[in-house]
């Protein structure tokens, strides 16, 4: 009887094995899956308003991926800070190019996309690409607004990605099995009233992805119901920082060890408009200053954030680097300018241009100083009154500095 009992069992752990083995087999021929596209008719009216809007959108949620310095456009990049696990990926070019961008797509085939994941052509787009789920109607529209505009960034370029995207075969497994198409919305999206901060606050939160980030884990996050997510904003997610070591996102709940808890307004004001926490020391890479967003908006999230459930959750935090001994590095460092433009000049900010833009101390100060005002909608914080006055002289020789080493490195490696 025994036997018996060892020989099925035997036969069916073989079975269940050969079963494996033949999904894994699947999943790996077949990519990923592709579903049925059923977009629906839209037609977005560009309004100055709905593009002005559109481009403080695409800022906060597209330009980090797509935006390619080398093209100065949204041509696609390499997504360097994608977890390892999540195989080589590269951006795509959503520029207006009818032949390599989005230029040909419908509203309705962006905006099933965006809501989605879906592309046109049925194929699946993983996490990787945020989902604007949680965007209203009149928000997602603006977006729409803004990629069809004549804006610089969006401008038609007959550029591919410089290189090619080879999801892991995990992203290829999750995406047969949890990670499925998000469903589109039935009913008309409307954003809370902005004199509801709370509301407003969770809608920025939600919209923006914040949660993504700051709960505990990518593969665990619930994108259609985000406080059901593992460590609701409770950080340890582990990120990718520039120089690829890893980093863990911070625990935004208003716990008052581990959290913003004892962090004030104003505080919390400068650390996400310009990227300097309360301790004087700059945010990490992959978290970027929200220059775009205005006071209120941020308020609003404040507001929200405090109303979430405390969770006592400590998250190892990076070292602070030892002071450096060059004046201009410790004051570039100190303020966070190498947050987004890296030690080298050449990070999410590309310096390289800085010295030909900005040929005088005095225009690049003016640049430092207000940049919102020079070029609405940069992700350039404005740093009036942020940085003392002090500061500056030691600031600009690096910037100029960093600015001449980045452009001489960048053309001996392409000119071998």
């Amino acid at each position: 009887m025994l036997r018996k009992v060892l020989t099925w069992l035997t036969r069916g752990v073989a079975a269940l094995l050969l079963i494996v083995a033949a999904f894994a087999l699947y999943v790996q021929i077949d990519g990923l899956p592709h579903f049925r596209h059923t977009a629906r008719a839209r037609n977005v009216q560009l309004t100055p308003e709905r593009v002005a809007r559109g481009r403080k959108l695409v800022a906060l949620t597209c330009v980090g991926c797509h935006l390619n310095q080398e093209t100065g456009k949204l041509t696609g990049k390499r997504m360097a800070d994608l977890p390892p696990a999540f195989g080589v990926v590269y951006s795509k070019n959503i520029t207006r190019s009818k032949t390599h961008g989005i230029g040909g797509w419908s509203d309705g085939d962006l905006a099933y996309l965006l809501r989605t994941g879906v592309r046109p052509d049925g194929q699946y787009v993983p996490p990787y690409m945020i989902k604007l789920a949680h965007f209203s109607d009149e928000d997602l529209d603006s977006i729409l607004a803004f990629l069809h505009s004549d804006d610089a960034l969006v401008a038609a370029s007959e550029v591919d990605p410089p290189g090619v995207t080879t999801p892991s075969f995990l992203v290829k497994a999750l995406s047969h099995t949890v990670m499925r198409p998000l469903p589109f919305p039935e009913q008309v999206v409307q954003a809370p009233a902005k004199t509801d901060p709370v509301a407003y606050g969770r809608y920025l939160v939600y919209s923006l992805d914040c949660f993504s980030c700051h709960s505990a884990d990518f593969k665990s996050v619930n994108v259609m119901d985000p406080p059901k997510s593992p460590g609701f904003l409770a950080g340890g997610n582990p990120l990718l920082a520039l120089d690829g070591s890893t980093i863990f996102s911070a625990n935004i709940t208003p716990d008052d060890e581990t959290g913003i808890g004892r962090m004030s307004l104003p505080d919390f004001v400068r650390t996400l408009k310009h990227g300097v926490r309360p301790d004087g020391y700059a945010l990490k890479y992959p978290m970027l200053p929200t220059a775009t967003l205005e006071d209120s908006e941020i308020e609003a999230i404040y507001a929200y954030l405090r109303t979430v459930p405390k969770l006592h959750h400590v998250v190892e935090r990076a070292t602070e680097p030892a002071l450096d001994s060059d004046r201009g590095k410790q004051v570039y460092d100190r303020y966070g300018c190498v947050a987004c433009h890296g030690d080298a000049g050449v990070g999410i900010g590309d310096l390289r241009a800085a010295n030909r833009d900005y040929p005088s101390d005095p225009e690049l100060l003016k640049w430092i100083l207000d940049a919102q005002q020079l070029k609405p909608g940069t992700r350039m914080p404005a740093w009036r009154g942020i940085v003392a006055e002090s500061d500056y002289p030691a600031l600009l020789a690096h910037v100029r500095k960093l600015s001449a080493n980045a452009e001489r490195v960048v053309k001996t490696s392409s000119n071998p």
